[in-house]
């Protein structure tokens, strides 16, 4: 049966599932505790010479410890899924749910960590307990805080990745790639209309417009304009010096300073790419667009405009972030892979040549894209070998890998 987002028989049948098993996690050994012998290797006072080891060599803690294959999920459920600010417990379940695709796709054991406070500052709290992980994936964290919840983690030695900004942006780079390849349109060429300017539209126009991204691995569209709920984000507009990312968003696109409303804004667009609100997106809009335009409409569950009235009024390839239409948008195509490459290279970060391979990696896994095929198969494991692999080699080439 087909599920339809929204519908009051898969909400129920998720209550039960986890009324069922109370929780989707477990903790398991890998050792046995059957005898004394075992309880003195794997307890004390065998365990001793492990600590001693590490205390002599920390970087030992990645052969010897869980560190190597353990990612904390952070988050204070301050924007969680599309609920908005509802807390740490109430967020619960769905890191749980990401930790289960970091081990169903990635074979990485993963752990939620959620903080109750949106108004903590929670930063000094995660720098104290990265010794135990070897990856730091921070979720469902809003705006502004969550760029300054990541730019402050990252000299931890750890890879730290804000998903909903750097997984997303990755995908959605992965599919403009085939998209263009479809079309035949020139990805240098394009003129990009971003709707939502939160964590993932930032992080989304900082990628394709190569925005503090080394130009020697970055490949910049023509220009790009970002939309938000008062318009077009432009130089000087009123408002932007209060908040610093959109600010860096107005200096950094948007070069003729369009002012006006989204319809203005995509007049003339090669591609939407939406991370907002649900049917804000008509028809006549996409018609005013270039020929065969872009559209990915990726608010969830219900996205900007829906693929057959965008079809209808022209747009040659239409993506969502539904997985019920083709097409799907979703992180899970990169986040494990990602991680997973970078804690195969005992990565200390995941850097811009780590995100742009994995982008690629995604796009070259598609050998023959079309119109409804333009990204793979969220359920192919095969993607997270492929971008791990491109991620781990980037790591080693960037010099951020170590051998252990």
């Amino acid at each position: 049966m087909l599920f339809v987002p929204g519908s009051d028989d898969i909400y129920q049948e998720s209550l039960a599932l986890h009324a069922k098993h109370r929780g989707k996690l477990e903790i398991r050994s890998k050792v046995p505790l059957k005898t004394k012998y075992d309880l003195s290797r794997a307890y004390t006072p065998g365990v001793a010479e492990v600590c001693r080891a590490i205390a002599r060599d920390p970087n030992l803690a990645y052969r010897y410890t869980l560190k190597g294959n353990t990612i904390a999920i952070i988050t204070d459920g301050s924007a969680v899924l599309g609920l908005g600010n509802i807390g740490g417990y109430a967020a619960i379940p769905v890191m749980e749910g990401k930790a289960i695709l970091f081990k169903e796709f990635a074979g990485i054991d993963a752990f939620p960590i959620c903080f109750e406070s949106y108004e903590t500052d929670f930063t000094d709290q995660v720098r104290n307990i990265a010794p135990v992980f070897g990856g730091i994936n921070l979720e469902d964290i809003a705006a502004p805080k969550c760029f300054e919840v990541e730019d402050a983690l990252q000299d931890i030695g750890i890879p730290v990745m804000h998903d909903d900004q750097h997984g997303t942006a990755v995908v959605v780079l992965a599919a403009l790639l085939n998209a263009c390849r479809v079309t035949e349109k020139k990805f240098t060429d394009l003129n990009v209309v971003v709707c939502g300017a939160g964590a993932a539209g930032y992080a989304i126009t900082r990628l394709l417009k190569c925005i503090g991204y080394d130009s020697r691995v970055c490949m910049s569209v023509n220009e790009i304009i970002v939309c938000d709920t008062k318009g077009t984000i432009f130089r000087g507009r009123e408002g932007l010096y209060g908040n610093k990312y959109k600010f860096i968003i107005g200096e950094e696109t948007n070069r003729p300073a369009l002012s006006g409303t989204l319809a203005d804004a995509m007049t003339g667009a090669d591609a939407f790419i939406g991370v907002s609100a649900a049917n804000i997106v008509t028809e006549e809009m996409i018609r005013s667009m270039n020929r065969d335009p872009l559209v990915f409409a990726m608010a969830n569950p219900v996205p900007e405009i829906m693929p057959d009235p965008a079809k209808h009024a022209g747009a040659a390839v239409v993506g969502t972030g539904r997985s019920d239409f083709p097409n799907q948008i979703n992180n899970v195509l990169g986040f494990p892979g990602i991680f997973r490459g970078a804690l195969d290279a005992r990565a200390t970060k995941i850097t811009d040549e780590m995100k742009i391979a994995a982008a690629h990696a995604i796009a070259d896994y598609v050998p023959h894209p079309h119109r409804d095929r333009i990204l793979p198969n969220i359920l192919d494991k095969g993607v997270t070998r492929a971008v791990a692999k491109a991620v781990g080699a980037a790591a080693e080439r960037c010099g951020c890998s170590r051998d252990v």
